[in-house]
């Protein structure tokens, strides 16, 4: 049976020359360079030397990798190319663009491999193992990563509550459910489109981000010398930027400690807040990434899962529900106080915009890690 809206469910990705126009608007914005996953990697004080060994499940509904630009990439940052082996769940193929262009799922299947592989060699000096889950349905993809006994999976496509139903939704918080009492960890994207997440009204949250047992990833505009919320249309509530606010359908979760409550007097979604953490995103201090023979800068919150998952990867197996564990811990994180995702705004301590901050590696580790 199919779980999630197939139709509806989207990558999360935003290529930098989409978003040049900004710099009107935000003049620094100019001044913005991009980030090799390794040196972002550092930025945030990615461990070291870690024992790794956890096996990242990789989700797509579309497009395709092919291996000489995982040579590329991978040579470009002076790393081993990982172990990569295709999962077909429903007959779902990797299936890259043909025409020797890169078709624009292909971003985000490269995005997610590279930058996952790239954060978990950071932290480990080891190839990662990651098996890509190719399906029309998230939940479906979810299971059998969970079958095959996979330690952390990444999930970059998603779509507003409103476009799943709460009977969706609920399945898919399900199969998430039955992965972390698995011991598997599972990171989302919380959506690139801002408080709105590309729905009728300005403020509604992305699914599976808005999953309890999903641990929600939000983006951030980062430098070498500031971190501020990603929102490339300033006073917008559906432009280019994170997704985050507060679930319609799933209810305020107990283990999010500080998290504000939503703002009084609104007709939006008063529930569970999203998103848990958040990373880089913006296009403009993006990844640099292999695509079809180019390199390319891509950012949105589709490459913020990957990059969780590939440390926590590198922390050892079955993990299961973290995100207690993180929002008990909310040192580990950069505080993100400043910006706004056009409904909500950042501030000091957890907030629907940032979650409860950036990683800082070193300190998550410290809180989960196998000694090498």
């Amino acid at each position: 049976m199919s779980h999630s809206p197939k139709y509806h469910c989207h990558p999360y990705f935003k290529l930098r020359k989409q978003v040049k126009r900004i710099e009107r608007l935000r003049p620094e914005a100019a001044a913005a360079t991009p980030w090799t996953v390794p040196n972002l990697c550092a930025a945030y004080n990615w461990p070291a030397n870690l024992a790794g060994g956890g096996v990242i499940a990789i989700v797509e509904l579309g497009g395709g990798w092919v291996m000489s630009d995982m040579t590329a990439f991978f040579q470009s940052v002076n790393q081993p190319v990982p172990s990569i082996t295709d999962v077909s769940v429903d007959g779902t193929q990797n299936t890259p663009n043909q025409s020797g262009q890169a078709g624009e799922a292909d971003y985000e299947v490269a995005l997610d491999i590279q930058v996952a592989a790239a954060s978990y060699y950071a932290a480990t000096g080891k190839a990662a193992t990651i098996r890509m889950y190719w399906s029309q349905d998230i939940a479906s993809a979810v299971e059998k990563a969970t079958s095959d006994g996979c330690d952390v999976c990444s999930i970059s496509w998603g779509a507003d509550e409103a476009e799943w139903g709460a009977t969706a939704a609920q399945q898919m918080e399900s199969a998430a459910e039955s992965a972390v009492a698995a011991g598997m960890v599972v990171f989302a994207a919380a959506g690139d489109n801002d408080s709105s997440d590309g729905g009728s009204t300005p403020a509604n949250v992305d699914c599976p981000s808005s999953c309890p047992h999903v641990v929600g990833c939000g983006g951030t505009y980062k430098t070498t010398t500031e971190e501020t919320v990603w929102n490339d249309n300033p006073g917008e509530t559906d432009g280019e930027g994170t997704g985050g606010g507060y679930s319609t359908i799933f209810p305020v979760q107990s283990f999010q400690i500080g998290a504000p409550p939503a703002p009084a007097n609104t007709q939006y979604g008063s529930g569970r807040m999203v998103p848990d953490v958040t990373g880089d995103a913006d296009p403009n201090t993006g990844y640099e990434i292999f695509v079809h023979g180019s390199s390319t800068v891509v950012g949105g919150t589709s490459a913020v899962a990957p990059l969780y998952a590939g440390l926590f990867a590198a922390f050892g197996t079955k993990l299961g529900f973290v995100a207690p564990t993180l929002w008990e811990n909310q040192k580990a994180f950069n505080d993100i106080t400043q910006g706004s995702n056009g409904f909500y705004s950042a501030a000091v301590g957890p907030d629907p915009c940032s979650g409860i901050g950036s990683p800082i590696g070193t300190s998550i580790a410290a809180l989960f890690a196998t000694p090498a």
